[in-house]
């Protein structure tokens, strides 16, 4: 063995093994990142699952707050109506006590459940809660809410009605002033058919009067909440163990090297083949 060659063969071999470690190290570590150990969902699409509101058909929530206008501070409190809206999303390998402890709080802090949908065999089960809670007491059920279970997603809405308010206000006066010049026309006398054709028009604004009537009781302050949209679901607890990280680490190694090594083996030969062209090239020249 040439002295050169003997002197530097250790050298190298420890670069080598340094470069095989390093990649062993890097792929065992993103094993670790990408698959942790845990609680995944129960369901294949789990992850897919978006909260559900089915709120057709359910009373909305609205709520108020006294705010100074900023005209002076003589001028009157104004009445702002605004609608709150809290999602949580979350999992957990209990799924019964979790549900237990999610109706104690809301028990806890006057909640009304508004609606509830509970599907799934036992180990795929989920629960959608729908429920309406006092605006004093939003805060601090959403802060006990999202203690429950895993959190997968959470989040807070808040959309301000105070001109939607103003605005079915403003209608009904103006249906209420038509109705009223109705009533007092109809009280003239006029042929049947007219008299009839009153009689339909009365008809309808009582009947969009009512219908004004359902919305404006959301508003009404005897009846104020907040929403909480809660989806429970059920989980398991899933572990990769120590010897299956380290044969996927390893296979993933042996091949990402031996690749590596055929790509650098390649470039080599390629570099020392091009330069013995250029330098039989500059000979000849």
């Amino acid at each position: 063995m040439k002295p050169f060659v003997k002197k530097h063969i250790k050298t190298t071999i420890a670069l080598l093994l340094l470069v095989f470690i390093g990649l062993f190290i890097f792929r065992l570590s993103y094993g670790y990142q990408t698959q942790p150990n845990g609680m995944i969902p129960g369901t294949e699409n789990a992850e897919s699952l978006l909260l559900q509101s089915p709120l057709l058909g359910i009373r909305k929530n609205y709520a108020s707050k006294k705010y100074q206008q900023t005209s002076g501070l003589a001028s009157p409190a104004v009445d702002q109506k605004y609608e709150k809206i809290a999602d949580i999303k979350s999992f957990t390998t209990q799924f019964e006590a979790m549900e237990k402890n999610i109706r104690l709080h809301i028990k806890g802090y006057d909640g009304l459940i508004q609606f509830e949908n509970k599907s799934g065999n036992k180990g795929y089960r989920k629960l959608n809660l729908i429920i309406g809670i006092p605006p004093e007491n939003f805060d601090s059920i959403y802060n006990r809410l999202v203690t429950v279970g895993k959190i997968q997603s959470k989040q807070i809405t808040k959309t301000d009605k105070t001109n939607e308010y103003k605005e079915l206000n403003a209608k009904k006066t103006s249906l209420e002033k038509i109705r009223a010049s109705l009533i007092e026309l109809k009280s003239k006398g006029g042929r049947i058919d007219e008299y009839m054709q009153l009689e339909n028009r009365i008809l309808e604004i009582e009947q969009q009067l009512q219908a004004l009537g359902v919305s404006l009781g959301n508003f009404d302050g005897e009846n104020e909440f907040c929403t909480v949209n809660v989806l429970l679901s059920e989980g398991r607890v899933t572990e990769i163990g120590i010897m299956h990280r380290v044969k996927v680490a390893m296979e993933w190694t042996i091949k990402t090297y031996v690749m590596l090594m055929l790509s650098l083996t390649f470039m080599t030969l390629f570099a020392y083949l091009l330069l013995l062209s250029i330098e039989k090239i500059r000979t000849k020249i």
